[in-house]
């Protein structure tokens, strides 16, 4: 007869093997999650620095209102190649096409992620970097004038942002970088949406490491898959001059709109039509 102390072990045990043998399987089983449907690719939202992913609600709500499967996973903005293979090993658990969307600093994170990625039929860069190989994100903002994310070129830290160090566990450190809160309206938004809006969002901006902004690429995506670009012509960091230079080099299919920095912000309708284009070509 078995006793019920017994029967508690063994239910313990043969439950600990199912989470074995279950944790050893998880890994095949995660794409299905995010295979995509039929007829549309799936949309990845890439966040930039001083921003979120909530950033891009107003996009989320178009593609999903049009039957897109959307998905944007948080970039943790420590440094470009980690960011980026970071966002390469998620990329792996989506089936089928991806339409793969970068904001500002997220432009750098896509033009390595996507490298050598078969599934990924279109780039879009939403006044964003795209750097070349060996090009880092604070070369590519300083190439033209314009820029209002410091007015001394000289600072060892742009004028515009607030140099935060920190310190972890292990004792080591680095320096984040925020953006000042009666700056953010301007760098951001270029005077756009109100006050309150604007703090509410310099609140809860996400920083970048120092570093991230002076990260070498590797070898740019744009190379071998076709991508299109919103040129920001009011962007005050990084100057629509310099955007332009960028999409040009990648042969991007380009538009141009009266947008500031964060376009997905002030202007959902104007993103989402520009990654429709990517998805419609991309299918």
């Amino acid at each position: 007869m078995i006793s019920r102390r017994t029967f508690r072990v063994s239910a313990l045990a043969a439950t600990g093997v199912a989470i074995a043998v279950g944790m050893t399987t998880f890994a095949s089983a995660v794409p299905s999650r995010y295979a995509t449907s039929d007829t549309k690719p799936t949309v990845v939202l890439v966040n930039g620095a001083w921003s979120d992913s909530a950033s891009w609600s107003g996009v989320i709500d178009r593609l999903q209102s049009k039957g897109y499967t959307v998905t944007a996973p948080p970039t943790a903005l420590r440094g470009l190649s980690d960011d980026s293979t970071y966002l390469a090993s998620y990329l792996k658990t989506i089936q089928g096409p991806i339409v793969l969307v970068g904001q500002s600093y997220g432009g750098s994170v896509i033009t390595n992620a996507a490298t050598g990625n078969t599934n990924v039929k279109a780039l879009v860069y939403i006044s964003a970097f795209a750097p070349d190989k060996g090009e880092s994100a604070a070369q590519l903002a300083g190439k033209f004038p314009g820029s209002h994310i410091t007015d001394d070129p000289t600072a060892p830290v742009p004028t515009a942002l607030n140099a935060v160090p920190y310190t972890l566990a292990d004792g080591t450190g680095g320096v984040d970088l925020y953006a000042k809160a009666d700056k953010y309206r301007d760098l951001f938004l270029s005077g756009r949406l109100d006050d309150k809006t604007a703090a509410e969002l310099a609140a809860t901006q996400n920083p970048i490491a120092l570093q991230a902004l002076g990260d070498p690429s590797g070898v740019p995506a744009w190379l071998t898959i076709p991508s299109w670009y919103l040129v920001s012509k009011d962007d005050h960091l990084i100057p629509p001059a310099a955007e332009s230079f960028m999409a040009a080099r990648a042969h991007s299919h380009t538009v141009e709109a009266d947008t500031p920095h964060a376009a997905q912000v002030t202007d959902p309708g104007i993103v989402t039509n520009l990654i429709e284009q990517a998805a419609k070509a991309a299918h």
